[in-house]
C-alpha cells in the first residue's frame, strides 16, 4: 500500500513516473477520436471500476482541462496531503463543484479508502442530483455505484459508493446516528456562501469531529466574497481560482416604473437585435415568475416568425424542477431559431448550467421569509439582494465575450442599499428543528457548536420553549423519550408530535398522509388565466366538510386509486392535468409517505388500520393535529372571516382555495398549518376545531402563558363544559409534568 509519505515525495517530484497514479491525465495530443485514443493509450484502465476508459471519458477530459480550476489541481492535491482543512475560493462556473470531489476521490483511492470515501454537500437537491450525474459521466463510472447521490426521500447509493453528493440537511441527519461520520475520509462543504442552516451547523460541528479524527479531511468551497470571514473562522490554506469574465454591466439610469414592462421591453429588444444567446431573468419571488411567464408568452406568440421562437422556461428553486442545461441535439436541429428565456428567483443561480446564456436581467430585490419568534410567524419581506448575489449572477455569463448583465437598479442602489454578503439563514429562520437536532447530537447548551454567525438568542429561547410545550424536553432541559422519537422523523417537530399523537388516537394511516401532503410541494397546480372557474369545479370533488387537512387526504386517495387502476403513467398524468393537480407533487407525497411509514415500522410504533370517513376517525385526526399544532389556532372575531391569532394580534383570512372559502362557510375556530405576514395575510391548510377540544388537549402551562384576550376568556369558559373526569386527568397531567407553579414551567432551561 502506498503511504502518505510516498505520496508527498511524488508530489515534490512531479516528473516522477508514479505521478500518473495520483493525477491520471489524458493524452494532450489526441484529437478525441476513438481510434487514436485506443492506439496511444492501449486501453488504459479506470482505477475506480477496473474497466477500460471509453472514448467519451477523453472527450470530457478535454472539456474539464478547459475549466479555470484545472490549473490548480496539483496545488490542491498538495495542500490536501499536508492540511486537514483546505479552502477553495472560486467564482461560479469555475468547476470547483465537479472537479474538487473527483480529486478527493483520487486521494481516497491512493490510500485505498483506509478512512472512507468522499461526500460533497449541496444546498439544493437538484444540483446534488445533476452534479452526481455529471461527475459519474466524467469519471466514466455508473451512477448509483461508484458515484451516487442522497437527497431527502431518495437514496441513489450503495455501500460501495466512493463519491456521494448529498444535500446538507441529509448529512446533518446522518450525524444523528453517526456523529463522527466514520464512513468518510473527505467531507466537502460546497456553496458555503449560500449560508443555509444545515451548512452552517455542519461547519460548526465538524470542528470537533476533525479534532476527534485527525485523519479526516475537510474541503470548503466558497465564493471569494466570503473569504475574509471564512479564513478567519477556519484558519486553513486557501486555493484561489483566478477567473476573468468579460461581462458588460448596464445599470438603470433613472427610477424604475414597472419591472415587468422593463423586463418585457429588454427581452423583445434583445430578440429583435438578432444577437444569439439565451436570457436568464432573476425575479423577486415565485408569484412574479407566474406573472412574467404569462406576459412574455402572450407577447412572444405575436412576434414575427423570422425572428425565431421565444421559449419561456419557469425555474422555481423550491419546486423539484430540472436544471437549465445546454440545448440537446434535437433542439439544435430545430429549423426555427429558439431563444430560451429562463425565469427564476434568488437561489436559482446554482440551477443555471447552460453555456448558452448571453444575457442576464436582474431586478435586484428578493422576497425573503423572515421568522419573528415573538409572534411565532414568518413575514415575507421585499428587500435588496446582497452584493455577493449580484456578483454570482454576473458570473453566470461565463466566458462569453459578448455577455451582458442588465441591472434594473442604479449603481447607487447597488453600493448603498445592498449588503456585502447574504444574511445567514440561521439568523432569520425558525430554529425549533435545529435545537431538536442539537439536543439529539448531545451538544450541551449549544455553546460547543462553533457557529460562524451565532443564532439570535431570542429565536433559540423560543425554540426551546416550543420544544418544552411539545413535551420534547424533560425537566432538566434534555430530550425526553418523546423528543428522541420526534427527532427520528425528517419533519417539523410539530408535525412529528402529531404523528406520535396519532398512535394514541388510532389514526396513524391518515396522519401519515396529511404529513406527506403538507411536506411535499402544493398538490394544486397553478391555474392558467381564464381557467379558474373550471379548476375550482374540479377541486370541489375533493372537498371535505371537516377542513383542508381532510381534503388533502381525499386528493391523495383519489391519486392512489387512479395510479392503481391506470395502465400507464401517462394516464395518471392526464388525470392530474384534467383535475388541475400537480402530478410531480403527488408523486413526491407518495415517496415521503412511504419513508415515514418505514420509520414508524422501524421504531415499532403502533399502526392502526385506516378508518377514514367515520365520525370517530375525524375526531381522532383533529386530536392528533391539535397535539402538535395547538400553538396555531385562530378565531373568526366578527363572523366575516377575519381570523385573529390566539398567540398575537395579527388578523388573517382563509386562503381563497381553502375548502371553507370555496363553499363560503367559515368556522369560528380553526387550526392552521401555515401563516405568513405579507400583503395578503392568508391562513393556509385550515380545519375547524371546537374550544372544548382545544382545552382538552392543550398543555395547561402553554395556555396559562397566553396573553389576555376575548378568545382566551371564551376558551376558559369552555373548560367548564369539559367532563369532570377529563378536567381531573388534565390537572393530574400538569402536576406530573410540573410540580411547581405552571408559570415557572415556561422558563427556558
Amino acid at each position: 500500500p502506498t503511504s502518505l509519505l510516498t505520496m508527498e515525495e511524488d508530489l515534490e517530484h512531479p516528473n516522477s513516473s508514479s505521478e500518473k497514479r495520483y493525477f491520471p491525465e489524458s493524452l494532450d495530443s489526441s484529437d478525441g477520436d476513438e481510434e487514436g485514443v485506443l492506439a496511444c493509450e492501449d486501453l488504459e484502465l479506470n482505477p475506480f471500476d477496473g474497466l477500460p476508459y471509453s472514448s467519451r471519458y477523453y472527450k470530457l477530459l478535454k472539456e474539464r482541462e478547459e475549466l479555470p480550476i484545472w490549473k490548480e489541481k496539483y496545488s490542491f492535491m498538495e495542500k490536501l496531503l499536508q492540511s486537514q482543512i483546505v479552502i477553495v475560493s472560486g467564482d461560479a462556473k469555475c468547476g470547483k463543484s465537479s472537479q474538487v470531489p473527483q480529486w478527493c476521490a483520487e486521494y481516497c483511492l491512493s490510500i485505498h479508502y483506509q478512512h472512507g470515501g468522499v461526500i460533497c454537500t449541496q444546498v439544493h437537491k437538484q444540483t446534488a442530483v445533476q452534479l452526481a450525474l455529471r461527475v459519474a459521466d466524467e469519471m466514466d463510472v455508473n451512477i448509483g455505484h461508484e458515484v451516487g447521490y442522497v437527497i431527502p426521500f431518495e437514496n441513489c447509493c450503495t455501500s460501495e459508493t466512493i463519491l456521494r453528493y448529498c444535500t446538507d440537511d441529509m448529512l446533518q441527519r446522518e450525524m444523528m446516528s453517526n456523529p463522527f461520520l466514520g464512513s468518510y475520509g473527505v467531507i466537502i462543504l460546497d456553496d458555503i456562501h449560500e449560508r443555509s442552516i444545515a451548512t452552517d451547523v455542519l461547519l460548526g460541528l465538524l470542528k470537533d469531529v476533525l479534532l476527534a479524527r485527525p485523519e479526516l479531511k475537510l474541503v470548503i468551497n466558497s465564493s471569494p466574497l466570503l473569504m475574509g470571514k471564512l479564513s478567519a473562522y477556519a484558519n486553513a490554506p486557501v486555493i484561489e481560482v483566478k477567473t476573468k469574465w468579460p461581462v458588460e454591466v448596464v445599470y438603470l439610469s433613472g427610477t424604475q416604473q414597472d419591472s415587468f414592462q422593463s423586463i418585457l421591453r429588454l427581452i423583445l429588444e434583445i430578440h429583435r437585435s438578432g444577437e444569439k444567446g439565451d436570457i436568464v431573468v432573476f425575479l423577486a419571488c415565485e408569484q412574479d415568475i407566474e406573472k412574467a411567464y404569462e406576459i412574455i408568452c402572450q407577447e412572444g406568440s405575436s412576434l414575427h416568425p423570422d425572428l425565431g421562437e421565444l421559449v419561456v422556461v419557469p425555474l422555481c428553486p423550491k419546486e423539484k424542477c430540472t436544471l437549465f442545461r445546454p440545448a440537446d441535439d434535437t433542439e439544435r436541429r430545430c429549423h426555427v431559431y429558439q431563444r430560451r428565456v429562463v425565469l427564476t428567483t434568488s437561489s436559482g443561480e446554482s440551477l443555471i448550467w447552460s453555456s448558452t446564456v448571453r444575457f442576464v436581467i436582474d431586478v435586484g430585490v428578493e422576497r425573503r421569509t423572515v421568522y419573528n419568534p415573538r409572534i411565532r410567524a414568518t413575514s415575507l419581506i421585499l428587500q435588496p439582494i446582497s452584493q455577493s448575489q449580484a456578483e454570482i449572477r454576473k458570473q453566470l455569463l461565463g466566458s462569453s465575450s459578448s455577455g451582458k448583465l442588465f441591472c434594473l437598479y442604479t449603481e447607487e442602489f447597488a453600493s448603498k442599499d445592498m449588503k456585502p454578503l447574504k444574511p445567514p439563514e440561521m439568523q432569520e429562520a425558525n430554529l425549533t428543528s435545529l435545537v431538536l437536532f442539537m439536543k439529539r447530537v448531545d451538544i450541551a447548551g449549544l455553546g460547543r457548536c462553533d457557529f460562524m454567525n451565532r443564532p439570535a438568542p431570542e429565536s433559540l429561547m423560543q425554540a426551546l420553549e416550543d420544544l418544552d410545550y411539545l413535551a420534547a424536553l424533560d425537566n432538566d432541559g434534555n430530550l425526553s423519550e418523546f423528543g428522541i422519537i420526534m427527532s427520528e422523523f425528517p419533519l417539523d417537530p410539530q408535525l412529528s408530535k402529531s404523528i406520535l399523537a396519532s398512535c394514541e388516537f388510532d389514526c396513524v394511516d391518515e396522519m401519515l398522509t396529511i404529513a406527506a401532503m403538507v411536506t411535499a410541494p402544493n398538490c394544486f397546480s397553478h391555474v392558467p388565466h381564464g381557467a379558474e372557474e373550471a379548476a375550482v369545479m374540479c377541486w370541489r370533488t375533493f372537498l371535505h366538510p371537516e377542513g383542508d387537512h381532510f381534503t388533502l387526504i381525499n386528493v391523495y386517495k383519489a391519486y392512489q386509486d387512479t395510479a392503481l387502476n391506470s395502465a400507464t403513467e401517462h394516464c395518471v398524468e392526464k388525470w392530474c392535468h384534467d383535475y388541475f393537480l400537480n402530478c410531480s407533487a403527488l408523486r413526491m407525497a407518495d415517496v415521503i409517505r412511504a419513508e415515514l411509514l418505514e420509520i414508524i415500522k422501524r421504531i415499532e410504533l403502533p399502526y392502526a388500520e385506516p378508518a377514514f370517513g367515520s365520525k370517530e376517525n375525524n375526531l381522532n385526526i383533529k386530536k392528533s393535529l391539535l397535539s402538535g399544532y395547538f400553538m396555531q389556532i385562530a378565531r373568526d372575531v366578527d363572523g366575516s372571516g377575519n381570523y385573529l391569532m390566539l398567540t398575537h394580534k395579527q388578523v388573517a383570512q382563509l386562503h381563497p382555495l381553502s375548502s371553507y372559502s370555496i363553499i363560503k362557510k367559515m368556522p369560528e375556530w380553526v387550526l392552521f398549518h401555515q401563516f405568513s405576514i405579507s400583503e395578503n395575510n392568508y391562513v393556509r391548510i385550515a380545519s375547524a376545531v371546537s374550544p372544548e377540544l382545544f382545552m382538552e388537549l392543550v398543555p395547561q402551562y402553554y395556555f396559562s402563558n397566553l396573553p389576555p384576550s376575548e378568545s382566551k376568556d371564551i376558551l376558559q369558559q369552555a373548560m367548564g363544559h369539559l367532563s369532570p373526569i377529563s378536567t381531573m386527568k388534565k390537572e393530574q397531567d400538569v402536576c406530573e409534568k410540573c410540580p411547581d407553579a405552571t408559570e415557572q414551567r415556561c422558563t427556558v432551561q
